[in-house]
């Protein structure tokens, strides 16, 4: 039996718990609500609201690979970056749907195209529209980058060859 089938997520060990990520790096975009007009920026997302992810990611966020390029040590580089843990992940709302750690808190199993169902290859993820990786992104630290460039993403992606 698989460990992510039968163990609850406290139950995981340190490195099941990393192997459950998918890796699509949608964590790593910002992120904008609707309806936010007559709230403060920071105030909590209320129920009618929606979640987008926009095309700004995190200045570590390697686009071409999909991946964090200082992951280990993030959080020198990027205080506020989120650790997920059991504990916190129910308080965290802009996981996206598709997040194996939010599917699995759900009782939920894992997509078919996550990577543990496939040997631990990210091929049927990207393919199914699932991850960041191809698409085109602005870095956060990008000078250039304002309002005119925000476009919401759409999952699953469907990147031109």
């Amino acid at each position: 039996m698989r460990f992510w089938e039968h163990k609850s997520l406290a139950e995981l060990t340190p490195s099941e718990w990393e192997a459950l990520c998918d890796g699509c790096a949608k964590c790593c975009l910002h992120k904008v609500l609707t309806e936010r007009d007559d709230l403060p920026a920071d105030a909590p997302m209320q129920a009618d609201e929606t979640l987008h992810y926009v095309n700004v990611s995190c200045k570590l966020l390697d686009s071409e690979r999909g991946r964090c390029r200082h992951y280990k040590d993030r959080l020198s580089y990027v205080p506020d970056c989120v650790v997920l843990t059991p504990e916190n992940l129910a308080t965290i709302h802009f996981m996206p749907p598709s997040c194996a750690y939010r599917l699995r808190a759900e009782g939920k199993p894992i997509p078919s195209w996550h990577p543990l169902r496939h040997e631990g290859s990210r091929v049927p993820m990207i393919e199914a529209g699932m991850a960041t990786t191809g698409y085109p992104l602005y870095s956060e630290d990008d000078p250039d980058i304002d309002e005119d460039h925000l476009e919401i993403i759409r999952w699953p992606l469907h990147v031109a060859p």
